[in-house]
């Protein structure tokens, strides 16, 4: 068993992999943050996972352009189409479809909602960070194949809000407490990225034991 897991900078499921004895490799462009440079891959992810060395895959695609989150962002003021972002997330889209085609029988693509629900295919699942002990609010979607579908080990409550007044607008807006404080943490665009993408612990350990270890 040799798991790649795509797109993953913080090592979080890969260390919990590990700890299990798992041979598994995080693989990002970046450099890891999760400490253990010796299990990871700076590269392109796509070229690891043709390579036919990984009998599963785990894969984080970024979801910049991805994210509906982040829709409003397609159209110019004068309410044409962006036609940047229209390529990045066609670029985008295209990435995610080489993932979900390459050559490894037991795949699993992690996003929040996203225009692949819409683009490619719907989500064969979305789970929720409290579902597995974590007091914390992401709606997280996964595309498998050969993965069974996640089963909920810890309820917990669905974690703090931040509410305020958008002083433009006007509107009332809410956001779970981590993913703001987490945005306004961040130095520059790519800790954003990161801050924002981050697995929690809870559903790591939910994926090593129920796909890998078999301890539920």
């Amino acid at each position: 068993m040799r798991v790649l897991v795509a797109c993953e900078e913080s090592q979080t499921i890969c260390k919990t992999l590990r700890k299990e004895g798992i041979e598994a490799y995080s693989c990002d462009l970046i450099p890891c943050s999760g400490g253990h440079p010796e299990w990871h891959i700076q590269g392109d992810a796509l070229v690891e996972a043709y390579s036919g060395k990984y009998t599963h895959m785990i894969a984080h695609p970024p979801c910049t352009y991805l994210a509906v989150s982040g829709a409003r962002w397609m159209y110019n003021k004068d309410g044409s189409v962006n036609q940047e972002r229209l390529k990045n997330q066609n670029e985008g889209l295209e990435f995610v479809q080489k993932l979900m085609d390459a050559p490894i029988d037991y795949i699993a693509i992690e996003n929040p909602i996203s225009v692949i629900s819409s683009k490619i295919r719907k989500p064969d699942q979305i789970v929720q960070p409290y579902w597995f002990g974590d007091k914390a609010s992401k709606s997280t979607c996964l595309w498998l194949k050969g993965f069974p579908k996640l089963v909920a080990t810890n309820m917990v409550e669905k974690g703090e809000f931040k509410e305020w007044t958008d002083k433009k607008t006007g509107k009332n807006k809410k956001q779970a407490l981590w993913y703001y404080e987490a945005l306004t943490k961040a130095k520059n665009a790519t800790e954003r990225r990161c801050l924002r993408s981050k697995t929690f612990q809870g559903i790591a350990d939910a994926i090593v034991s129920q796909w890998f270890t078999k301890k539920i």
